[in-house]
């Protein structure tokens, strides 16, 4: 499938890289913590584990998680994302591809201790994409590897004109995996629907 299908290139044309970079500079900036996602990961799974960043955009869970002793690929439809990755942290190895249409560079890397999809790259993708895409993921995790996900349920936390995906599609697409746990944010607050974000973790 062509990267030009994905709901996010649909929405930002592909060319918002540096956007996207600067805005996270400057929650830091502004005191925010921008490694909620990746010190998440980090909790769950055991030192030096192999990690896919799936969804990637500038890299910014993936450098974090390497800064922590984690071995990680990142990969991404987004050329303008990846240019800001490959910048930032060029020792990672980075990977231009639709998670529908998995490339060479993601695939022979497997298997993986952790797949983490965040930044609501579900609700991203393309549609009618979703359950291919999570047996994709599934299929690149170790035995008991884990796959983590985390995405708006309303429209208050998704890009604006980004449709919903309801979280009992997740869970139809996921069925093959073991839940494990589920939180309405990055910091593990219990699961609240009203929330209108949720973090699943499978296991396969």
């Amino acid at each position: 499938m062509s990267s030009d299908g994905t709901r996010w290139h649909q929405l930002t044309g592909g060319t918002s890289g540096e956007e996207y970079a600067a805005r996270f500079a400057r929650l830091a900036a502004s005191g925010q913590d921008p490694h909620g996602e990746a010190t998440f990961v980090d909790g769950i799974t055991a030192p030096g584990s192999r990690v896919l960043d799936a969804g990637c955009g500038t890299g910014r869970v993936a450098v974090r998680l390497a800064e922590l002793g984690h071995r990680c690929v990142g990969v991404d439809v987004d050329s303008s994302m990846l240019a800001v990755a490959r910048r930032e942290a060029p020792d990672i190895s980075w990977v231009e591809g639709d998670l529908a249409d998995l490339p060479a560079g993601v695939r022979d890397a497997a298997p993986y201790d952790v797949v983490v999809l965040a930044g609501n790259v579900v609700p991203l993708l393309a549609e009618g994409t979703l359950p291919a895409v999570m047996q994709g993921m599934a299929d690149l995790l170790a035995p008991g590897g884990l796959l983590v996900a985390g995405f708006g349920l309303d429209a208050a936390h998704l890009p604006r004109g980004c449709p919903v995906t309801p979280l009992a599609d997740y869970d139809a697409a996921t069925a093959g995996l073991q839940p494990v746990d589920r939180f309405s944010t990055w910091q593990a607050a219990p699961f609240d629907p009203a929330a209108g974000y949720a973090v699943s973790v499978h296991r396969r």
